[in-house]
């Protein structure tokens, strides 16, 4: 991969200042403008077009345009929308795990998708605009490829949905190479193990649904996030303690968010009830253990698994059970648009 290349996937956070200055509406439109005819139509949908609700986080051939089909101007208009949408902290996650496909192709002996293209490869990561990105309209984007999908919806020239928000690692703790032992999740990791630990065996007992962690998060790439049979102990009967450690777990996801987005979200979570949320554990109790936690509530679930090789590869998700993808705000203004 050239050089360039990669200084762009690793753009300095200096670009942050600026990007999220603008409103989104403002970056979407300068990101379409660099780009050729071509390329805009692999790029632009409808906002009612089925591929919004197309996410996977797995290596799969998609739709739309990817940062390795752009140029330098394209890549950082690209990336712009990309910054001003999410944290630092959530964008710093995100090219991290974008240049963990450089390590597994070597550890995978450069694997090719079955249209021939590099099963593994930092820029392979897809952008999509769906309707058209105006302060006077809803339009939406999705940024995804393997292990990331973060979906988009915006109205207004603020973001109104930014569910489902996928991010995954493999491996989740590098084993070997100038990156030994780093971990792009292991807060997500960390916190997890803190606060299972921390409840008490009778507690415990009513949080572990399973000895045996599941293969994967139960939701998988579901477009419709269905809720869990497993139930799991509510927040309401932690210590003040554990409340603590679990408010840090919750907040840790919600710090992926853009500002703005993270405080609205974090609003209408403690607006369903602090007190309805649960935490749900699988598996082993240390680190190294396969393992899987959840935690559910009225509106929102977030699923973490550590299951594939050999305990090694992490996926974590934010759902929304009433506005993944923005379905909530678009039923309400669909409606009233129709009145």
């Amino acid at each position: 991969m050239k050089i360039k290349q990669i200084g762009l996937i690793f753009i300095c956070c200096a670009f942050f200042t600026t990007a999220q200055s603008q409103k989104l509406h403002t970056l979407a439109q300068d990101f379409l403008n660099t780009l050729s005819p071509e390329l805009k139509d692999k790029t632009v949908f409808e906002l009612t077009d089925e591929e919004r609700r197309n996410f996977y986080y797995t290596p799969v051939v998609r739709k739309g345009s990817s940062l390795k089909n752009f140029n330098e101007e394209q890549q950082q208009a690209a990336l712009a929308l990309l910054s001003a949408s999410i944290s630092s902290e959530g964008y710093r996650k995100t090219k991290e795990v974008m240049a963990l496909e450089g390590i597994l192709k070597v550890l995978e002996n450069d694997p090719k998708m079955p249209d021939g293209s590099a099963k593994r490869d930092p820029l392979n990561y897809h952008f999509w605009i769906f309707g058209n990105p105006s302060e006077d309209e809803f339009w939406g984007w999705r940024f995804e490829g393997h292990h990331i999908s973060l979906n988009f919806l915006a109205s207004k020239g603020l973001l109104v949905s930014s569910t489902p928000f996928f991010l995954g690692s493999n491996p989740g703790r590098v084993l070997s190479g100038e990156q030994k032992g780093h971990e792009v999740l292991k807060q997500e990791t960390a916190l997890g193990f803190a606060m299972v630990n921390s409840l008490s065996k009778e507690q415990l007992a009513i949080a572990r649904f399973s000895d045996k962690a599941p293969a994967d998060m139960f939701t998988s790439n579901n477009p419709e996030a269905n809720r869990l049979k497993h139930t799991g102990i509510k927040y309401s009967v932690f210590t003040d303690e554990q409340k603590k450690t679990f408010s840090g777990l919750l907040q840790l996801y919600l710090d992926n968010y853009e500002t703005k987005f993270s405080k609205t979200f974090k609003k209408r979570i403690k607006k369903a009830g602090m007190e309805e949320l649960s935490f749900a554990w699988a598996g082993g109790l240390e680190q190294g253990d396969g393992h899987y936690y959840s935690i559910q509530g009225p509106t929102l679930l977030i699923e973490y698994d550590n299951t594939q090789n050999n305990n090694n590869h992490v996926h974590a998700v934010v759902r929304d059970f009433t506005n993944d993808f923005g379905d909530d705000f678009l039923k309400e203004h669909y409606h009233k648009d129709h009145n």
